[in-house]
């Protein structure tokens, strides 16, 4: 489930935290420098690699990824810095528990490269939107997804990342929130304007190496410090604070701490809802969202896809060893201070009342790590923070651009769609810092119920929608949006509900009504996909069969149908958005030079003069169009949407899957 799994971001320091302004020793500082100047160069050298001026370029990076950079920025892209500090907080909370998140996430992204993938190339989409559009007919299902994403990714991903590394900033440096947001948000979006998703996906592999580096030597200092493997296992059970209530189980480690399956009825993570109630919400996410479908689009091929998937299906195996376990060892060794159970006592440590668990992991960096180091994993929750905004930027973007805004321009040019593209950018950082007040407030575990509620009251409906429109053929537009609508009010009724009724503390009493008290939100997960499934089906059984042009090439059965070629498909949206935009414009261009020519037909042999800074606006952006050189026509549809594989390294590729699938089969039942 990913980016919508972690909890809550560390609370804002106490008053007294924020006035001690703090100073980075020389080796941190020069570490940081360094990291930079790294990102800088990767990101101008990757604006080089695809020509950013057409819409393949800037939104699929050309397709012309590599296994390598796709996979590294699939897991960049999921593990934020809400990440880091979440799952931290949560293994020092209540053990591996949420371990089962990242895990499930793994058998998700192979899905994604083996089942889902396949459809989205040979229907030759450039948004998840888009193809609802083109599979169900109409517009308004395309409208109602994409509005929906860009509300998930404003309301939950931007604001979380972006505000749980500037909190690690602000206790590090004692700098002020908002100039840290601002100063984060401009580098961000510098280069995600400038450099299109070529320039993320680089990025985002450098800053793979980096969180990789910075997070496993920690782990390694952190196992040093509390005596080993073993003493993790015996010292948790014992991280009991000095001060707490002997009447109550505040600040006592749970008993099945290192279980993944837990109790049906009484735990905090039952184990039905972990295999079945989790898989739904992190289906939607791994397989339907855009900011990871975007990332898989751009690969050169299939093979390059599922090379990718694989790629970030090993690399989450890592987050149990580089988080949650240090969380716990967090744990271990300040207990008064990460484990706190008495109020007053958490209030004065960390600001939150409720609780200091999300403290853990910016604590073992700032006591465990030697000047340098310190640097060092500042560079990696900065590179979790930027890797994750500059993804669902230029996602966004995306969904905005190609769904929204020519749904009310349908005659934009690919220079007009380049432009908004980039403007919206501009519009999301506005956004994300006005939004900055309620995250501040949302603290502690009421975050942490707002990311839940979103992950499990709102994706299940898109989950189910998705997955009858690529496996059913029958599924038409009345019964996949009818079922979306019914299923997303029903969520929202029980989220409302949720906020109205929070999950009481260890020192309260639970006077929920029955509904919310014994319906744990991953039962509610699976009731709600059985009831969206239901909405869709029969819907779909008593209303008219959807059209040939709405299955072929659509669905998982119909994957190989031939490429429809016909003048007439390519107006109706068959064709994939580089050949319309290009038809678009050849328009266009004929109209322009229809108009250049003086009365006698001859062509006028004047250039348009552009002033110097225009000139260079534009070359940043990847918007210099040269000399008036036509651009080359696009590759064929038949090209774009192949899905043929060379044998030898289709058998390599499977065989990974294998061994993929038996390391995740091996991990859940080891620790379950």
């Amino acid at each position: 489930m990913a980016s919508t799994e972690m909890p809550s971001v560390s609370p804002a320091p106490t008053e007294g935290d924020s006035k001690q302004k703090q100073t980075l020793p020389a080796a941190d500082i020069v570490v940081l420098v360094v990291y930079f100047l790294l990102i800088l160069a990767v990101g101008i050298w990757s604006m080089w690699k695809t020509k950013r001026s057409t819409v393949n370029g800037y939104f699929l990076a050309g397709k012309n990824m590599s296994w390598w950079p796709v996979g590294t920025s699939l897991f960049a892209s999921n593990v934020g810095s809400g990440h880091f500090i979440g799952l931290a907080g949560s293994g020092a909370a209540s053990g591996i528990g949420t371990t089962a998140y990242e895990w499930n996430g793994m058998l998700m992204v192979l899905l994604l490269g083996w089942l889902f993938l396949p459809i989205y190339i040979a229907s030759g989409v450039t948004t998840m939107p888009e193809y609802l559009q083109r599979r169900f007919g109409g517009k308004r299902i395309q409208i109602f997804i994409a509005v929906l994403y860009l509300f998930i990714y404003i309301f939950t991903k931007i604001s979380v990342d972006m505000y749980a590394g500037a909190v690690f900033i602000q206790q590090a440096l004692g700098w002020d929130i908002y100039l840290a947001v601002i100063l984060l948000l401009v580098i961000t979006a510098l280069y995600t304007v400038a450099g299109g998703l070529a320039a993320v996906i680089y990025t985002d592999a450098a800053q793979t190496v980096i969180m990789l580096v910075g997070a496993l030597t920690l782990m390694g200092f952190s196992f040093v410090e509390v005596g080993g493997w073993q003493a993790v296992f015996d010292g948790y059970s014992n991280a009991i604070p000095s001060v707490r209530d002997p009447n109550t189980t505040c600040g006592i480690p749970r008993e099945d701490a290192f279980h993944l399956f837990r109790d049906p009825v009484t735990s905090d993570l039952p184990w039905p809802g972990v295999l079945l109630g989790m898989s739904i919400p992190s289906m939607w996410y791994w397989c339907s969202d855009q900011v990871i479908v975007q990332r898989s689009l751009a690969a050169k091929n299939l093979l390059h896809a599922k090379g990718g998937s694989l790629l970030a299906s090993y690399l989450k195996v890592l987050p149990f060893f580089m988080m949650v376990l240090p969380g716990m060892i967090s744990r271990i060794l300040f207990p008064d201070e990460v484990g706190c159970a008495d109020p007053e006592v958490c209030k004065e440590v960390c600001g939150n009342s409720v609780g200091c668990s999300d403290i853990a992991y910016a604590k073992l960096v700032m006591e465990l790590l030697p000047s340098g180091l310190r640097g060092l994993m500042m560079a990696v929750m900065l590179a979790a923070l930027m890797s994750s905004l500059t993804s669902i930027f230029n996602s966004s973007s995306t969904l905005f651009t190609m769904d929204l805004w020519r749904h009310f321009r349908r005659a934009a040019s690919e220079w007009e769609l380049m432009i908004v593209g980039r403007v919206f950018v501009l519009v999301l950082v506005v956004v994300s810092v006005l939004w900055i007040p309620l995250v501040q407030s949302s603290q502690g575990g009421q975050l942490f119920i707002y990311i839940q509620s979103i992950s499990s009251y709102l994706q299940p409906p898109v989950s189910v929608v998705f997955i009858a429109g690529c496996f059913w053929r029958r599924t038409n537009e009345k019964g996949a949006f009818l079922g979306l609508v019914l299923g997303l009010l029903v969520g929202v009724l029980r989220m409302i509900l949720d906020f109205i009724y929070p999950l009481p503390q260890c020192y309260e009493t639970d006077n929920r009504p029955a509904v919310i008290k014994y319906i744990h939100y991953l039962y509610f997960s699976i009731i709600l996909s059985l009831f969206t499934l239901a909405v869709v089906v029969c819907v779909s059984l008593a209303t008219e069969k959807p059209r040939e042009a709405q299955i072929s090439r659509l669905t998982w059965f119909t994957r190989f149908d031939p490429v429809q070629s016909s003048e007439a498909d390519r107006e109706s949206g068959i064709f994939s958005l580089e050949n319309r935009v290009h038809l678009e414009n050849k328009k266009s261009n004929k109209n322009i030079e229809e108009h250049s020519k003086d009365p006698a037909g001859r062509a006028h042999a004047e250039k348009p003069v552009r002033s110097k800074l225009k000139s260079t606006l534009l070359w940043l952006c990847g918007m210099d169009q040269g000399s008036g050189e036509k651009a080359p026509p696009p590759p064929s549809e038949a090209v774009v949407c192949s899905l043929e594989e060379d044998p030898c390294l289709k058998h390599v590729v499977n065989a990974n899957l294998i061994v993929c699938l038996s390391v995740a089969v091996f991990l859940f039942a080891y620790w379950a």
